[in-house]
C-alpha cells in the first residue's frame, strides 16, 4: 500500500514538473496591449510580461469587419496613438512584436 502511494506521488510530481517546463515558454511568447481614449485620441501601450516595453512593434487597427483602418509602429516606450476614427464602432487593435509575439485589444464603441 505504501509503495503504491509513493509511486502515485512520484508520478504526480513528474507530471506537474513537465507541465511547468512546458508552460514557461508559452508565457515567454506573450505580449500585452492596452488601449484607451482621451480627448479624441486612442492611446495604446504594449509590453511583455517582464515589464519590458514593445519597441518598434507593429500596431494594426481593424474595424468590425476586419478591414485594416491604419497601421503604425510603437515607440521606445511601447506606445502608439492615433486620432479616433469619425465612424464610432468597435475597434480591434493588434500588436505584432518581435519573434512572433502577437495580441489584440477590443476597444468598444461605448468606451469612445
Amino acid at each position: 500500500m505504501r509503495r503504491r502511494y509513493s509511486a502515485k506521488i512520484s508520478c504526480l510530481a513528474m507530471v506537474l514538473g513537465i507541465f511547468l517546463v512546458l508552460a514557461a515558454p508559452a508565457m515567454a511568447h506573450r505580449v500585452n496591449i492596452f488601449a484607451y481614449v482621451e480627448g479624441g485620441v486612442v492611446y495604446t501601450e504594449s509590453y511583455f510580461p517582464d515589464g519590458k516595453m514593445v519597441e518598434n512593434g507593429t500596431i494594426e487597427v481593424l474595424d468590425v469587419s476586419g478591414n485594416k483602418l491604419l497601421e503604425g509602429k510603437t515607440g521606445q516606450d511601447g506606445r502608439f496613438s492615433f486620432p479616433l476614427p469619425e465612424k464610432k464602432e468597435d475597434l480591434t487593435i493588434v500588436v505584432i512584436a518581435s519573434m512572433g509575439h502577437k495580441n489584440s485589444y477590443l476597444l468598444l464603441k461605448s468606451e469612445m
